[in-house]
């Protein structure tokens, strides 16, 4: 089985910009050799994080929803492109949420000193994070961006590289834009690349 890249849709608008900068991300990513999926939070049917604490002794969660199978996905995944649209100064609940059921990761690495990824395969796994805000203003990437990263560092997975694109509602149709669309492909297809030859 080849190399295998999740790419994590966290925008609510499974056709729209963001949308689109993945889906160039993971061309690239593919077109480098590596085979690729696409989970998109917005179709997922779980809960919040309940802090039911089941997964401080095991290695899931109590709650038997879509997040099951995520763990597994996440565990045996080479790379992760993680897109998502900037909400007030972070991201989207919905993603938030899903990032939240990741205790069961947690748990395992810094309770149980038992984490899913071994050294060898942590020191390959790489993510990209792209984010888009609407408005220009100062640090709008800030909240977003501490966020993905304890995330990242919680999946075993290192920030390998961004995109951050603001000012999207002056810009409006990323389509529109060639050479956003074409820098998105060039960093799915350099992390492609990289995820391959390790």
């Amino acid at each position: 089985m080849g190399k295998r890249i999740i790419g994590l849709l966290g925008s609510p608008l499974t056709e729209g910009n963001t949308a689109k900068l993945l889906g160039k991300a993971l061309q690239g990513a593919r077109d480098a050799g590596c085979e690729t999926e696409v989970i998109i939070v917005a179709n997922l049917d779980f809960q919040a994080c309940m802090e039911m604490m089941f997964c401080r002794e095991h290695d899931t969660c109590i709650m038997d929803d879509d997040m099951q199978p995520m763990y597994g996905k996440f565990k045996e995944m080479d790379g992760l492109v993680l897109a998502t649209p900037v909400m007030t100064m972070g991201i989207p609940g919905k993603l938030k949420s899903f990032m939240d059921r990741f205790q069961v990761f947690f748990m395992a690495k810094y309770v149980r000193n038992q984490p899913f990824i071994t050294k060898g395969r942590k020191k390959n796994r790489r993510a990209l994070f792209i984010c888009i805000s609407g408005m220009k203003i100062p640090d709008v990437f800030a909240g977003a961006k501490k966020t993905v990263e304890a995330f990242f560092d919680i999946i075993d997975c290192t920030y390998w590289g961004e995109i951050l694109i603001n000012d999207m509602d002056t810009l409006q149709d990323v389509a529109k834009h060639p050479e956003l669309l074409d820098a998105a492909y060039k960093k799915g297809f350099a992390l492609g690349e990289l995820i391959k030859n390790n």
